[in-house]
């Protein structure tokens, strides 16, 4: 009887991808002429398909004439809506063009699913009128949003702190930072908060509340050598960002050349984040194969999702000098039954001059054995060439680097990694620059 099992089950597989096929061509029928409509008409016109009417319970308006004129618009696939379905976090590619500069692609973000959208208004009507349902814009001018008017003068960090990972524990020069580099007013490059129109300053303070993403590339932008992507514009709940090129998922079996480069570049970023010039430490607290993604031309490794990034002030802990702040701090190594998932204490975060938690997370989640992610363990360097993998350097400062063995070792390995990478990523540029030069030759 067993003998006839995987027969039985190779059947019914065949038969459920029948129905799903059978399923959505069904579903084409019944929406033929929504679907001629989704291709006719360009969506992002529509003032309440991009929740443009409910502002300022929105993200933004810098880019509501880019939309409002056509010039934005999604590509094939994105106007489809009953594919919404599969989009549950609502992050869609589109064509933007300047009359002079041409096409180029673009992404657009809601920030969150429909459900998180829509729990962020049933609150604000809440606190407003304590029903789930009301007057947005009304409602808006009746929470603490509102409250901070043009008579306070600073954003200050009694009134935000813990809203979102971005201010768990802010610093007045950050939050100086965030109002300051503000791109969703005309009058950008003043710290105080009263030069902000009340519509302005309501929009900052709920994209800090609801996600911080669109603050986090504005205060630390691409162009000043920050590792994110780069922030374009917001029409009511669709913001735009530059399109950065394929995940990093797709590279993960990548000719070994390629993965040792990336590896390199995830381990530098790590390092950029923690130390450096500003005293900023940016903590990656969600970090996944699809959170970061590769440039096609130059190879760059840039980080496509930064709405859960914690950013501690290292220049008000050593000025405050809470319990401990001078003792490193050690992630701990856990094993869990989730994919990408980390350990980590946010207050210790806060509190601590020297923290290895992003080199952890490179190295647990998209580096060493240890990665999970859709089904695949072994990480962005899994089967090593021979030599390598026989070294067992290379395994060993991955391990270390994960779950070390000796006390504060992770630092150390982190240190010695990055540069093994350096010279793996070096001595393969120069070997493929010799087999180029060989085959010119001949």
């Amino acid at each position: 009887m067993l003998c006839f099992l995987p027969l039985k089950l190779g059947r019914l597989y065949r038969c459920l991808k029948l129905l799903l096929v059978l399923g959505l061509f069904v579903v084409l029928l019944m929406n033929t002429h929504n679907l001629f409509a989704s291709f006719q008409k360009n969506e992002l016109t529509d003032r309440r398909f991009i929740n443009l009417n409910k502002c300022p319970a929105c993200f933004g308006t810098s880019w509501c004439r880019k939309f409002m004129n056509g010039q934005v618009s999604f590509e094939t696939w994105g106007r489809l809506r009953f594919l919404d379905v599969f989009n549950v976090k609502n992050v869609f590619f589109a064509q933007y063009g300047e009359p002079r500069e041409g096409t180029r692609r673009v992404v657009l973000k809601r920030l969150g699913s429909n459900q998180e959208l829509a729990e962020i208004d049933q609150k604000i009507c809440k606190r407003a009128t304590g029903r789930p349902r009301c007057d947005l814009i009304q409602a808006m001018y009746k929470t603490e949003f509102a409250r901070i008017n043009g008579d306070v003068r600073l954003l200050t960090p009694d009134v935000v702190e813990g809203w979102s990972d971005l201010v768990h524990c802010p610093s007045q020069r950050l939050l100086d930072r965030v109002v300051r580099r503000y791109a969703e007013t005309k009058d950008s490059g003043s710290f105080l908060l009263k030069n902000l129109k009340d519509t302005e300053r309501m929009q900052l303070l709920m994209t800090l509340a609801f996600n911080p993403e669109p603050l986090v590339l504005q205060s630390f932008p691409s162009d000043e050598g920050w590792p994110f992507a780069k922030y374009l514009g917001a029409c009511g709940r669709m913001v735009a960002v530059n399109y950065v090129g394929e995940e990093l998922w797709s590279y993960y079996n990548a000719p070994w050349e390629k993965r040792v480069d990336l590896a390199r570049q995830l381990m530098d970023i790590a390092e950029q984040l923690t130390n450096n010039d500003f005293d900023f430490a940016l903590y990656l607290l969600d970090v996944s194969f699809d959170n970061f993604a590769v440039g096609p031309r130059d190879g760059k490794v840039i980080i496509v999702d930064a709405e859960n990034v914690l950013v501690a002030d290292k220049r008000l802990i050593k000025q405050n000098k809470p319990e401990n702040h001078d003792v490193w701090y050690e992630s701990r190594f856990e094993e869990c039954d989730r994919e990408a998932c980390l350990s980590f204490s946010k207050d210790s975060l806060c509190s601590r001059v020297t923290v290895d938690h992003n080199y952890y997370a490179v190295c647990q989640n998209l580096l060493s054995r240890y990665s999970t992610w859709r089904g695949t363990t072994g990480g962005l360097l899994h089967d090593p060439p021979s030599h390598i993998a026989k070294d067992g350097h290379l395994e060993a400062l991955l391990d270390e680097c994960t779950k070390p063995k000796k006390r504060y070792g992770r630092f150390q390995a982190a240190k010695e990694l990055r540069e093994y990478l350096t010279r793996l990523a070096a001595a393969s540029s120069s070997s493929s620059l010799a087999r180029k030069v060989l085959h010119q030759e001949v």
